[in-house]
């Protein structure tokens, strides 16, 4: 059942991104941003439910106190796709993601990020592809915008890790912007690299805001990855 109800959730999630991609690469341009915003926010609490009606996965939040009353740089763990729809929902509406710029290339789902106003890099540029994210992260945070960035870059399994980029850091030093980690277990439930969606609830934390003024950026990585790496740990495994 698991399988059948994964896939019936996947054709479903195609058909959603479809839709909703081409009207926001065909009619998005025409929009304000905030406009935009609410139509892939939509999209994300649609999938949302229809994982929780179909393949029985929720999840819970705790932390929300934490959010503070400005924009802030989201440092997110990374381990599957789940994030990448449900963090729409979670965070402030009005949000600019850093991603690879490789996803611009995909039809349809491409377009409908372009309108999105992401931070599209190149990982492999190094250097520049940190100057992009300053350069525009800043230019999006005074816009009142929240910056979401996955520091490992990938998707990591349940029980590893990866170095974290120091892009987001430098972000926050450069602009004195906080920055609110964020950690979950939902590698648990939605494996990368597999269909299979297993029922379950989500446990997503919200950490506390690290105050970037006075902290380089290795200090601002060193406290985020602390504590993102230290919660997931603590998070429950899913029962086999």
């Amino acid at each position: 059942m698991v399988l059948l109800r994964s896939l019936i959730y996947f054709v479903l999630l195609l058909i959603t991104t479809s839709l909703f991609g081409l009207a926001l690469a065909t009619f998005g341009w025409l929009l304000s941003f905030n406009g935009r915003s609410s139509i892939a926010n939509l999209w994300a609490r649609l999938n949302v439910l229809l994982l929780k009606h179909i393949c029985k996965l929720d999840y819970r939040v705790t932390g929300l106190e934490n959010f503070p009353s400005n924009n802030t740089i989201v440092l997110s763990k990374h381990q599957s796709a789940w994030e990448t729809i449900a963090l729409r929902c979670i965070l402030p509406p009005e949000q600019t993601w850093v991603l690879k710029q490789e996803l611009m290339w995909i039809p349809i789902f491409g377009w409908a990020l372009a309108a999105a106003q992401p931070i599209a890099i190149d990982r492999k540029s190094g250097r520049k592809a940190a100057s992009q994210v300053i350069q525009q992260g800043r230019k999006r945070l005074e816009q009142g915008r929240t910056v979401v960035i996955f520091p490992e870059g990938t998707r990591v399994a349940p029980g590893s890790r990866k170095k974290y980029g120091i892009g987001g850091a430098l972000l926050a030093e450069k602009t004195g912007y906080p920055v609110l980690p964020v950690a979950h277990n939902a590698g648990e439930f939605w494996r990368r690299r597999d269909i299979k969606k297993y029922p379950g609830i989500i446990q997503v934390v919200i950490g506390p805001v690290i105050d970037a003024k006075g902290l380089s950026a290795v200090e601002i990585n060193k406290r985020a990855e602390l504590w993102i790496e230290e919660t997931v740990a603590s998070l429950p495994k899913r029962q086999q």
